[in-house]
């Protein structure tokens, strides 16, 4: 009785049976008469009750169903773009790119709309002000701040993170005392700066790395001892930059559909000839002195002649299609396509009005294309149309385009065209194939910047076997530098004898190994962000753009090496040429740092000393 005088408050005095059994047209499917056979004593109340709660636990259930996801739709769900035939078939202008038909791509720049007047023609931004290349700005961050100035390395091993190399400087930024802070990984540099007045104490080096990297989990850290590690350790870090260049340069005539067509031409006509002259100056390969681009200098086997330009410090060799040998019987020209093929970045010209569809040629390596269209060439007023196409895992990258994207010969054109291709071929890097080629050589670079670090310093506290060398060069495993070209000499045979798809990583090795033992951490440490006061945040710089993901693409194209200048006492530091685009960083590295460090530690005197004090040993 008390349970049901409790369920009849509940309920509104104007709720009769019926309507609980139903709300419009809708039954709640319970049969009344069924629960008049199992409770006949029951009064109405209860069963008032149970319908009215049947009737609540129905309306909760509506509210929680949701739909389900469409189901993921296949290359036959999709509507195809129209083909570049059917686009033909239309009435002109057309458009200078036409997405492939199942996409993949993405375009910039689709307004050509021409002016009147040509002298209308939009010229681009001022190139000190917008046009500026979009480098790794995270390379160059350990000589500018921490080379030639009071700063500790470490180095040690982590369970999860691999080999770590760490850098550390006390600065002083206005008045106020900061913690500079550099953690090198196998997947990315990590850098910032730390007010020391945020911080409850001084951290130790393993809570300086967690400042910066929650994800550190060491004992600690071991100090670098090796006079010459900073040369090591800037090299590693600049390894992302590349002072050298190679385009493809395609030219498309009116009407021409297919790869085989675009690289069968063999003709220039006027407007192509004054294109490149506007790309830079006409070069003989013979006995060429500058970057080469892969291309032979030698025997002539890639033809007589190509297109080259210094564009600020940078080396830039054009692979132009009509140059490149041209062979009777071989649809695919073959020695023309391997040369455009294995680029990263292209150009294509056209002379007329043909859509280029980013999917007409075959290559694992083009990611961008930059497709110019003339206009009143040869002419006081020439312009050209562009549009820039790449894929989709290719992220945006600068200058803009102006709209329309048409614009007057002259500098500022060309300032803004190199500076678009300098930036779309470090885009690229990004992509998903060049980045984890990127990954796996920054991995083994890292390996063995650590073991040299490792060795040497063990070798100036005398701790070292007699295996270990003190010098670079020195020891079976070459030094940091020789190991270095192996790495670019495994990826770039990799990479020459199959698809990026199918390519398996190189290990860098090394005879040499050390008397530390690295134990990983058991139980992670107290966070270092722990020593930062409460209401005290420090002021962290956001990492750009390009700060996630850098990839260089190392070891696209064969490797030329110099001959080697090695004294027979003195080893020394060996420069490299290389004929990828991305990979002539560590010459330029070296280079710059010859005067400033000298190439042994052990002169020849003080080597003729220890070898009569070693004879004098054995005699006794």
């Amino acid at each position: 009785m008390f349970i049901n005088a409790f369920v009849w408050l509940l309920l509104p005095n104007s709720l009769t049976t019926q309507e609980l059994f139903y709300d419009g047209n809708m039954s709640l499917g319970v049969n009344v008469h069924m629960l008049d056979l199992f409770m006949p004593s029951a009064s109405c109340h209860f069963y008032d009750y149970f319908f009215y709660f049947l009737f609540l636990q129905g309306c909760r259930m509506d509210e929680q169903r949701c739909s389900l996801p469409p189901p993921l739709k296949t290359e036959e769900d999709y509507i195809p773009y129209p083909s570049v035939h059917e686009v033909l078939g239309r009435r002109s202008p057309f458009p200078l790119i036409l997405l492939p038909q199942f996409g993949g791509y993405w375009i910039e720049g689709t307004n050509h709309q021409t002016p009147k007047d040509p002298a209308a023609v939009e010229q681009p931004p001022c190139p000190s002000a917008q046009i500026k290349l979009e480098t790794n700005s995270m390379a160059k961050i350990y000589r500018k701040h921490f080379m030639g100035k009071e700063h500790f390395n470490y180095y040690t091993m982590d369970a999860a993170l691999g080999h770590l190399v760490f850098s550390m400087k006390y600065d002083v930024i206005g008045d106020q005392e900061h913690l500079r802070l550099m953690l090198r990984t196998k997947i990315k540099t990590y850098h910032d700066v730390i007010p020391i007045s945020c911080l409850t104490e001084f951290p130790n080096v393993v809570q300086m790395a967690k400042l910066i990297c929650e994800d550190v989990n060491v004992d600690r850290f071991y100090p670098v001892l090796y006079p010459k590690a900073s040369r090591l350790i800037v090299t590693f870090d600049e390894h992302v930059i590349s002072n050298n260049f190679k385009f493809g340069v395609i030219y498309q005539k009116f009407g021409q559909t297919s790869e085989e067509e675009l690289f069968g031409n063999m003709e220039e006509s006027p407007a192509f000839v004054e294109f490149l002259e506007f790309l830079g100056q006409k070069i003989e390969l013979h006995d060429f002195k500058g970057f080469r681009g892969g291309l032979d200098i030698a025997h002539g086997q890639t033809g007589t002649e190509s297109v080259y330009k210094n564009f600020h410090n940078k080396e830039i060799m054009f692979h132009v299609s009509t140059k490149l040998p041209y062979t009777e019987g071989d649809s695919q020209q073959l020695q023309r396509k391997r040369h455009i093929g294995n680029d990263i970045v292209a150009i294509v010209f056209q002379e007329e009005n043909t859509p280029f569809v980013p999917d007409m040629i075959q290559s694992n390596f083009l990611h961008a294309y930059v497709v110019v269209q003339a206009e009143k060439a040869c002419t006081d007023h020439t312009c050209y149309k562009v549009s820039v196409t790449a894929r989709d895992d290719v992220p945006f990258f600068g200058p803009a385009l102006p709209d329309p994207a048409i614009f007057r010969k002259g500098p500022e054109f060309h300032e803004f065209l190199f500076t678009k291709l300098i930036n779309a071929e470090y885009a690229c890097y990004k992509a998903e194939k060049f980045a984890k080629l990127e990954e796996r050589t920054r991995s083994a670079l890292l390996e063995t910047l650590y073991e040299e670090l490792h060795i040497n310093s063990q070798s100036m506290m005398g701790l070292g076997g007699d295996e270990d060398r003190l010098e670079n060069g020195g020891g079976g495993g070459g030094g940091f530098f020789e190991s270095f070209k192996r790495v670019i000499r495994s990826r770039s045979q990799s990479m020459d004898a199959m698809g990026l798809s199918n390519k398996k990583s190189h290990t860098v090795s090394t005879s040499h190994s050390g008397s530390f033992t690295h134990n990983p951490a058991e139980s992670p440490k107290t966070p270092g962000i722990s020593l930062i006061l409460p209401g005290k945040s420090p002021t962290r710089k956001k990492s750009g753009p390009f700060s996630s993901r850098r990839s260089s693409a190392i070891g696209i194209e064969n490797i030329q090496e110099v001959q080697e200048r090695r004294a027979a006492s003195i080893p020394e530091a060996q420069d490299l040429s290389r004929s990828s685009s991305n990979a002539s960083s560590f010459a330029s590295v070296v280079e710059e740092n010859e005067e400033e460090y000298d190439t042994g530690l052990v002169g020849s005197d003080l080597q003729g000393r220890l070898a009569e004090a070693q004879q004098k040993a054995h005699s006794r």
